[in-house]
């Protein structure tokens, strides 16, 4: 049997043989292109061949990447882990992509045909061998979001415009991933992260208010429409309040008990079961098709500008979800991740996921948790989980008459896991600052509803901004030392910092006249530009014409070369 984290293509034989030509680096990354190591190094058969030159004959670094991916598709037989893992977590995917598609304004068949494609998919190229990919809640809020306002929920169009902005969020994945700008992932600070998270947390939440008390609104913000079924009491209807609120008990008591036991199952058996007998007459999914997905290419293509930065936005921010449960996971086996090759494996899969129909994918963390907790040892697991719910779906009539009140309580469980109090708090006793990136971040979401990746972006923005105050800082430690006048500046002094260490320096000058000589301390600086550089210079010219000597001690490393051209003799 494989060891935990080998992948599922791409990796060593099992019972511990040494790896394939090209196949898996010890740990279970795949080593030859897409798997290698993120500095671009040569691996075995994908780079430069041993002994001789560019095995592409200078092609290209985005073929040889692509070739290296590619290569990681030789398969490699599915455990016994794989096969249980797999099954496990469909039988969780099921009712959860019904439930997201709702969320995310599809038709559910939609959300299932998402959930077939996009775990096969996924499972061809990818560094982890626990992500379980397909319809998650923050994606599906991303969705809805970006196509609201350009289309009707619930729509045949809504359901067309969500396919192409599918495709549209696998193309820039697969692109960052062959470019090999898998660091993305890092770069949305994390306050700007838990803000938005706990935000679209709550508009998740507000969004299944109205399933949860069987009543409707038409309004677009999830926000608004939680506000407008509420002050309506004499609209609700008891039996889907009660079935919603036992829906969530079930799974999340259920949870205490087994982590593996399909509560959301066992949750969707009991209310399409008591819909189905008549028991109580609530809102009911409705019709849903039953059949396999058609691939088509038959998209509103003219909607490619309208959804471009949302695509985008969805591509980097969704992958922050499956970047966590990936760089967690192996960390605990204390293997490898590529970011690169994560991408791409999540391009795929949300390519396929358009290609049937189906809506943008990213990777769960429930789903994945149980994927590994169940045993699987390989990306076989997701391919597993995919063709289970493909098998289910000419059968998936049977459910129109389940409640939307069991999806909303699926949905608001889902949800809850997504806010963070204790970093709020965390952020307001060791860093106001972040703590006033995450706090606006966390209303702008909520304000900008349905469009919250505006929330986002504006959270990005401040970010940016509180990081460029905080480098303009710099500490200036200063003391006399007889006729000298020492000077020691701490922190980075670039372009937006130099004004600041200018105004300082002459302040001293001013307030020491008398001092022959000053010595400049520049080992604490721990950036150091050519700005910085024509600061110092001009400071050491007015020491000069005043009379007094100047000194710069301890340049930086990286600094010395440009020093000596810019600053001379000082």
């Amino acid at each position: 049997m494989a060891g935990r984290g080998t992948p599922a293509w791409g990796s060593a034989a099992s019972g511990g043989a040494a790896p394939a030509r090209g196949g898996a680096a010890p740990g279970g990354a795949a080593a030859s292109g897409g798997g290698a190591p993120a500095s671009g190094g040569s691996a075995p058969d994908g780079g430069a061949k041993p002994g001789g030159g560019p095995a592409a004959g200078g092609g290209g670094a985005l073929k040889r990447r692509a070739v290296g991916a590619l290569r990681s598709l030789r398969p490699v037989p599915p455990t016994r882990g794989d096969l249980v893992a797999g099954v496990s977590v469909a039988l969780v995917l099921v009712p959860q992509a019904l439930a997201y598609a709702e969320l995310a304004g599809v038709p559910p068949v939609h959300g299932l045909y998402a959930a077939a494609a996009a775990p096969i998919a996924a499972a061809l190229v990818g560094s982890s061998p626990y992500l379980q990919t397909g319809p998650v809640a923050l994606t599906s809020l991303l969705t809805f979001g970006a196509l609201a306002p350009i289309v009707p929920a619930g729509s045949v169009a809504f359901a067309s415009h969500a396919a192409l902005l599918a495709l549209l969020v696998g193309v820039a994945r697969l692109l960052l991933g062959l470019l090999r700008w898998g660091a993305v992932a890092y770069l949305m600070s994390l306050p700007v992260v838990t803000g938005f998270t706990a935000a679209a947390a709550i508009l998740i939440v507000a969004s299944q208010v109205p399933s949860l008390v069987g009543a409707g609104s038409d309004a677009l913000s999830p926000a608004v429409a939680a506000a407008d079924v509420l002050t309506q009491p004499q609209h609700w209807q008891l039996g889907a309040i009660l079935i919603g609120l036992v829906t969530v008990a079930v799974v999340v008591l259920g949870r205490k008990i087994s982590v593996v036991f399909p509560w959301m199952l066992l949750a969707t058996v009991a209310g399409l079961a008591v819909s189905a007998f008549g028991l109580v007459r609530v809102p009911v999914v409705g019709d849903i098709p039953s059949g396999l997905p058609s691939i088509t290419l038959g998209l509103p293509w003219h909607a490619v500008p309208d959804m471009a930065l949302a695509a985008v936005v969805i591509a980097v921010v969704g992958f922050a979800e499956p970047a966590s449960i990936a760089r967690k996971y192996a960390a605990a086996d204390r293997r490898p991740w590529n970011p690169h090759l994560e991408f791409v494996g999540q391009g795929l899969a949300n390519i396929g996921a358009g290609l049937a129909g189906g809506y943008p994918a990213g990777g769960s963390f429930s789903r994945s948790a149980l994927n590994r907790l169940a045993g699987a040892r390989t990306r076989w697991s997701g391919a597993i989980t995919g063709a289970v719910v493909l098998g289910v779906l000419p059968f998936v009539g049977v459910l129109g008459a389940l409640p939307k009140a069991v999806l909303a309580g699926l949905v608001i469980v889902a949800a809850i896991s997504l806010v963070e109090i204790s970093a709020f708090r965390d952020y307001w006793y060791h860093s106001r600052a972040q703590f006033l990136v995450a706090v606006p971040t966390f209303v702008a979401t909520l304000v900008s509803a349905p469009r919250v990746e505006r929330g986002l972006l504006i959270g990005v923005v401040l970010a940016m901004a509180v990081h460029l105050w905080r480098e303009s800082r710099l500490d200036v430690d200063s003391w006399r030392d007889g006729d000298t006048l020492h000077v020691r500046p701490q922190g980075v002094l670039y372009f937006g910092s130099a004004p600041a260490l200018e105004t300082r320096l002459r302040a001293l000058l001013a307030d020491n006249p008398d001092a022959t000589r000053v010595s400049i301390d520049l080992h604490r600086l721990g950036r150091l530009d050519l700005t910085g550089l024509y600061v110092l210079r001009g400071v050491a010219e007015q020491i000069r014409d005043s009379g007094a000597d100047v000194e710069f001690a301890s340049i930086p490393p990286h600094a010395r070369d440009r020093a000596g051209a810019v600053l001379g003799d000082c």
